[in-house]
């Protein structure tokens, strides 16, 4: 029975990235400051986000090419219509970083309250979308929504934080730290902005904290008539490989084994038993003991147990890919290069294409290490890096993180915050290196439908998560960069 009970939990939690709740008591936030964003007229504060929105999806930031140019201008003049200057930093002809900065007055008591986000989207597919709602039309619908490639990945959480910046100079809001908006080229393809930023601006940045897109807010994720908001803490690394296989050409009609293709088939059956090991890191506890004491009864004291959860849930996390992939290193096959150019011809040289995803911890020097002891019996095979960078994960005891959790869920009893570990990786991951804690919030509420239209068809966001999302956020910065 009460393995039958943890199923369904079970299956709901590993069908998103894995969440844990944080432990830490909440921190006093002085009136002077709460008292903000009582002022701010929140609805008004959404139908202009709306509309900002809606412009912003309209610049053609398809990514390739990019042309980020294009949207950091866009939002440029959006600042400029509040006093706020920017600087454009150009990475590559036509693509090209925004960075915008709201100084502190007075000697700053720490380092910057970053805001960031990515100017480039996806591409689309127009004849799968309505004809009255394209992907670059930026329509707002009379049931209020705005529509567009970008909406949720991730242009509507560079309004929101565009929104949240100029309401800090609107309302003048004294700061004890400056606070810096940045919106970068490049990050669905190669992360050429971020990069340029850490490489040639971050000595003028030197962020302390940084807030970037991760985590929505899933509705009954686990339970009927819960919420839970994850916070991106942490993020897989990456290692790309080319592994290729090389021999003598001939024809189809003789079989050699020591030929390219079949040699790359052993290689592949080698990856494929690359030996794991499964661990459930400490927030996947913390979620689970979260959600017991929040849902009570007979389900929520089993997750309230470690030896409870080891029991019933680890085998049923592990049955499910997206959960698996937060509890391991992996290491999928993603693609071919150099097949043969007909059936009767054997090439001299193919490749398989594999996409490894690290823990954190795990070094691609060590996977590296791994896979070639699983292949040292294959002479004829060899592995070139595409890419390799570590993952990395940032602290959640911070009151940047407290306040973005806490504001989340504010007036709410339904609704949980905390911090995940993502399989992915975003822009965050470059700056972590650099000594800032990174989260990763776009502090939206969605459902399946609205959920599924991320990278696909009728991409869009509500003027509802928009108006709460600038709340959030603002109110965020204001508790942990504005002088009491």
């Amino acid at each position: 029975m009460l393995r039958g009970r943890m199923r369904s939990v079970v299956v709901r939690l590993s069908s998103i990235v894995l969440v844990s709740c944080a432990t830490t008591a909440p921190r006093a936030v002085p009136p002077s400051l709460d008292a903000f964003g009582d002022r701010v007229p929140w609805a008004q504060v959404g139908d202009e986000a709306a509309q900002l929105l809606s412009g912003y999806l309209q610049v053609d930031t398809v990514n390739p090419p990019g042309n980020e140019l294009l949207g950091a201008q866009f939002l440029a003049a959006a600042l400029a219509k509040d006093g706020i200057s920017a600087e454009l930093q150009v990475v590559a002809p036509g693509r090209a970083n925004l960075i915008a900065r709201l100084p502190a007055q007075g000697p700053p008591v720490d380092k910057p309250v970053c805001l960031l986000s990515h100017l480039d989207v996806v591409s689309a597919e127009p004849s799968e979308w309505p004809a009255s709602t394209p992907p670059l039309g930026g329509v707002i619908t009379p049931d209020g929504f705005v529509w567009g490639r970008g909406a949720l990945d991730m242009k509507g959480m560079g309004a929101v934080e565009l929104m949240a910046f100029v309401l800090l100079k609107r309302l003048s809001v004294p700061l004890a730290r400056d606070v810096i908006l940045l919106a970068v080229a490049d990050e669905e393809v190669d992360n050429t902005g971020m990069r340029a930023l850490v490489d040639h601006k971050w000595g003028e940045l030197d962020c302390g904290v940084l807030v970037n897109e991760g985590g929505l807010g899933l509705t009954n994720m686990l339970f009927e008539g819960q919420t839970v908001f994850p916070i991106a803490v942490g993020e897989k690394g990456s290692l790309w490989l080319k592994v290729w296989a090389k021999g003598e050409a001939g024809h189809g009609s003789t079989p050699v084994d020591t030929r390219a293709p079949g040699q790359l088939v052993r290689a592949i059956e080698a990856i494929a038993g690359l030996p794991t090991k499964a661990t459930i890191h400490p927030a996947v506890y913390e979620l689970l003991r979260r959600v017991g004491v929040h849902k009570g009864g007979f389900t929520g004291a089993v997750l309230q147990g470690r030896a409870l959860v080891d029991l019933f849930v680890k085998g049923r996390l592990l049955a499910q890919p997206p959960s698996r992939a937060v509890m391991m290193d992996t290491c999928q096959l993603t693609g071919f290069e150099g097949k043969g150019s007909s059936p009767n011809v054997v090439p001299s040289a193919v490749a398989a294409i594999f996409d490894c995803r690290l823990l954190p911890g795990t070094s691609p020097e060590r996977m590296l290490a791994r896979l070639h002891e699983r292949l040292k019996d294959l002479p004829q095979i060899s592995v070139e890096v595409l890419q390799a960078f570590p993952g990395n994960e940032s602290s959640w005891d911070d009151p940047f993180f407290d306040a973005l959790a806490r504001n989340v869920v504010r007036g709410r009893t339904d609704a949980v915050a905390g911090p995940v570990i993502s399989p992915g990786f975003t822009d965050s991951i470059f700056a972590r290196p650099k000594g800032v804690k990174a989260y990763g919030l776009v502090p939206f509420e969605v459902e399946g439908a609205e959920l599924g239209s991320m990278h696909g068809r009728n991409e869009r966001v509500s003027i509802a998560n928009l108006r709460r999302g600038v709340e959030v956020l603002f109110r965020a910065v204001v508790e942990t960069a504005g002088r009491p």
